[in-house]
């Protein structure tokens, strides 16, 4: 194992969540993961699940890894696509920890075969291609703005009616 994929295992292992640059998009979007026998492993797809457009056709994207310490990038790699099909002994091996790991799905029960007919499980092997790593970032990187989403406040905050205020507060 040489310095980078150690390195890469250690942030997938510590870490839940990656970065993946998808292809047609404009920046990289954050996806929950399972680090599984050198790889991780993304679930998309379905009702409910994470919408990563053009992940299943991927043959190869590049990842970035955030340190669990302070949550910066790490590190940046490709890594190889490869869908895990429903039926094959990966799928079972790999969608029961998927599914453990899920802890907000609306509802656990036939979730697997859900994603059998819905979804995809795409498995990210890193190669050999490390494009960052710590003390390498490039100077054109910016901070990534959070994707839009319906899933949010749409006026004010509430407010506390006969409550007291906290000094911290004021």
């Amino acid at each position: 194992m040489t310095d980078s994929s150690a390195l890469i295992a250690e942030a997938a292992r510590k870490s839940g969540l990656l970065w993946l640059h998808l292809p047609g998009l404009p920046q990289p979007r954050a996806a929950w993961h399972l680090w599984h026998d050198g790889a991780a492993y993304v679930l998309t797809g379905g009702e409910g699940e994470q919408p990563l457009p053009g992940l299943p056709e991927a043959e190869r994207l590049r990842v970035t890894l955030r340190g669990k310490d302070k949550g910066g990038r790490l590190v940046s790699f490709v890594a190889a696509c490869e869908r895990v099909e429903p039926g094959t002994p990966l799928w079972d091996e790999v969608t029961p920890l998927l599914a453990k790991d899920r802890l907000n799905a609306a509802s656990h029960e036939g979730q697997t075969e859900r994603w059998a007919e819905e979804s995809y499980v795409v498995r990210l092997t890193p190669t050999d291609e490390v494009v960052e790593g710590p003390g390498e970032y490039g100077e054109d990187y910016a901070s990534v703005r959070p994707v839009p989403t319906p899933a949010t406040t749409a006026g004010p905050p509430p407010r506390m009616i006969g409550g007291r205020r906290r000094k911290a507060d004021r």
